[in-house]
């Protein structure tokens, strides 16, 4: 039989509380249905039985139509009822109340309100703490690693420690010695317009000494290895995990700690200490011409002054802070990198994160050095 000629869906209603269904109740058997639902007494809309025996075929268009016109005008009291119907067609009608009823839940269901400051708190505070346990477990796993390379020393990987120490060290040299002196021309400008009133323009050897080598110096290259060196080692880490050459590493029998994040460390234990010293030569040399051309203090009185006011232990303690700030700044960057996931935005938020938390951490470690320096009178 061609599909037009298959007999169209009918409602027929021989008493006034029954209904008999028959005919194909699928998509083009529906079309014509509404006016014979129209001509039905009203009284067949109560408490009602529609006898769905005659009920040829039935797809999902047809059984939701039967639901719409019959099952969803009864009410509790006065429920319209499908009884004969195939066990097939029985439960695809079924399925499709149970599919209407959960939209209509789902519309009657309150619009989700905007989270109170105290959940946006909450919230916030939970993350930075998931991070920041994250971040201790990493620094373990890094401990672990490196005392692995002790007890085995063949197993230190001697190139990329020479290869970051190449790119995080002398490569860096420039920036590094530019902003170190211009930061002591300013303190010396700042610190001459103080002193020149009062005739105390030698001090300036003390305030830029002092300043420099305790704070100054290892705190700015810090910052600069921070931005410039922590940030390369979160994108390239980031990277190789988006392209999963850290899963084909690890396939590989290679440890990636060993491989990208011990060499890092232990090149910037040795890089930021000699930058250091140097960011406390140039930042002194900037101040010795601020302090000749501002406050007439020749090169040999400013040295011979500067000999007398700053020990060797104003040049330790600011050297002593370098070795921290390098492990500070090398781990940051290499757990956001390994924190990257999904694509090529996860590494620039990886990238910028671990820049605002190594410099963030840096300062957080140089204040608790102040605190313990001024305990013991350093």
């Amino acid at each position: 039989m061609s599909p037009t000629a298959r007999s169209p869906a009918r409602i027929a209603q021989p008493t006034p509380h029954g209904l008999v269904l028959s005919g194909h109740w699928t998509a083009r058997g529906v079309v014509n249905i509404e006016p014979q639902f129209a001509a039905l007494k009203s009284a067949a809309l109560g408490a009602a039985t529609a006898d769905g025996v005659g009920v040829e075929a039935m797809d999902s268009a047809g059984a939701l139509t039967l639901h719409r016109l019959l099952l969803l005008r009864g009410t509790a009291d006065a429920a319209v009822s499908v009884c004969g119907l195939r066990p097939e067609f029985a439960r695809l009608l079924d399925l499709v109340g149970q599919r209407v009823a959960a939209q209509h839940s789902e519309a009657a269901r309150p619009a989700l309100r905007d989270p109170s400051i105290v959940e946006r708190l909450g919230s916030s505070t939970t993350a930075v703490l998931t991070e920041a346990i994250a971040l201790l477990r990493f620094l373990g796993e890094v401990s672990m690693a490196a005392l692995g390379c002790i007890t085995h020393p063949e197993r230190i990987r001697w190139r990329p420690i020479l290869f970051n120490i190449r790119s995080a060290g002398i490569e860096a040299l420039p920036i590094v010695g530019l902003l170190s002196f211009l930061l002591g021309v300013v303190v010396a400008y700042q610190g001459g317009d103080q002193l020149k009133p009062y005739g105390a323009n030698i001090y300036i050897a003390d305030l830029l000494g002092l300043s420099m080598l305790r704070e100054f110096a290892p705190l700015i290259t810090a910052i600069i290895i921070a931005g410039r060196s922590g940030s390369a080692y979160a994108a390239q880490i980031g990277t190789m995990a988006v392209t999963e050459e850290i899963d084909a590493m690890r396939t590989l029998g290679i440890p990636p700690l060993e491989m990208l994040v011990l060499p890092k460390v232990l090149a910037l234990l040795i890089a930021l200490p000699l930058l250091t010293v140097f960011a406390d030569a140039l930042g002194v040399l900037g101040g010795m011409f601020m302090a000749r051309a501002q406050l007439g203090v020749g090169f040999g009185e400013f040295l011979d002054r500067f000999a007398k006011a700053v020990s060797a232990t104003t040049l330790l303690v600011g050297v002593a802070k370098a070795p921290v700030f390098a492990v500070v700044i090398a781990v940051v960057g290499c757990f956001q990198g390994f924190r990257t996931h999904g694509d090529a935005d996860s590494v620039g938020r990886q990238t910028t994160r671990s820049v605002v938390q190594a410099i963030f951490l840096v300062i957080v470690v140089d204040a608790l050095f102040s605190i313990a320096f001024s305990a013991l009178d350093l």
